[in-house]
């Protein structure tokens, strides 16, 4: 856990799109780019058929109306929550609430994206490390290599390779400073699988594996299974967490990853709330709740 510095910065991204609207993105019949991941199964024979473009058009426009219902209630509950989630089988989008965010811990991917572009064959000890940031969000190990990497350089990079136009370094050379948006998120966890951000699947695996591992709590003891671990319990979720106080009076909450077997959804969810932790957990978790009332897609 790591207390904010950059307080302005994170009010001025929320308060562009205070009140937005959930929204529905993209073309229904694109597919994704670029060659799948070793590691990804291949689809059962018997799978279920997609559902006709009417059918999954209503399925968007009542979880864009979910997802507004969700930002709807944590406001009631003084929190602000954004939410943006990728179907990667079609390319539409869904996301309701304030896209800009802190990053705190999820920073923590861009840090191990940039190692494994700049040193493929890590050593015995680094990829211990590595695992241990990822999986139980080791800043020991984060501190470690955003040194090494050149520091905000590494949010440089990352940004350049995946197009993130709204990501930004931090301003007072603080990783868990970094800033972002929902749509940056996604894009990259999008541009991640496929490939086409850069990285070599073979070490784009190392990191998704790794968050399919995550930890119940962090290295420091923090539950981390707050928002889409627990929100989506009949979902196999790949996740890296973020939490930080205080951003003025708030607890900031991220989660965010991958949902589904196949690796189809990517997910974001954000939250800002001026209460004790466990309380904010309890209201980004019940978002993916209210957007999911199943716990499952």
């Amino acid at each position: 856990m790591r207390r904010a510095v950059a307080t302005v910065t994170i009010a001025v991204l929320l308060a562009t799109c205070a009140g937005c609207e959930a929204r529905v993105y993209g073309n229904p019949g694109h597919q994704p780019e670029g060659p799948g991941l070793t590691a990804v199964p291949a689809a059962p024979t018997d799978a279920t058929p997609l559902a006709p473009p009417a059918a999954a058009a209503a399925s968007l426009a009542d979880l864009a109306l979910r997802a507004e219902q969700a930002v709807a209630e944590a406001a009631e509950r003084g929190a602000d929550i954004s939410f943006r989630m990728l179907d990667r089988q079609t390319g539409r989008q869904v996301a309701a609430g304030a896209p800009g965010l802190a990053t705190a811990s999820v920073v923590k991917l861009f840090i191990a994206d940039d190692l494994l572009m700049r040193e493929p064959d890590l050593s015995a000890a680094d990829r211990e490390s590595l695992d241990v940031m990822l999986r139980s969000s080791d800043d020991n190990a984060a501190e470690e290599f955003w040194n090494r990497g050149g520091g905000e350089e590494i949010i440089g990079r990352v940004a350049a390779r995946y197009g993130l136009a709204a990501t930004a370094p931090p301003s007072n050379g603080r990783w868990w400073n970094t800033v972002s948006t929902t749509e940056d998120l996604v894009r990259f966890y999008d541009k991640l699988l496929d490939g086409s951000g850069g990285l070599p699947p073979e070490r784009a695996n190392i990191i998704l594996n790794d968050l399919a591992q995550s930890t119940p709590e962090g290295i420091d003891g923090y539950p981390q299974r707050f928002g889409i671990p627990d929100g989506l319990p009949g979902e196999p979720v790949a996740v890296k967490q973020g939490w930080m106080c205080c951003i003025g009076p708030d607890w900031m909450h991220l989660s965010s990853g991958i949902v589904g077997a196949d690796r189809r959804y990517v997910m974001v969810v954000y939250a800002l709330q001026p209460t004790d932790d466990a309380t904010a957990r309890n209201t980004i978790t019940d978002a993916i709740r209210t957007i999911f009332p199943t716990g499952r897609i």
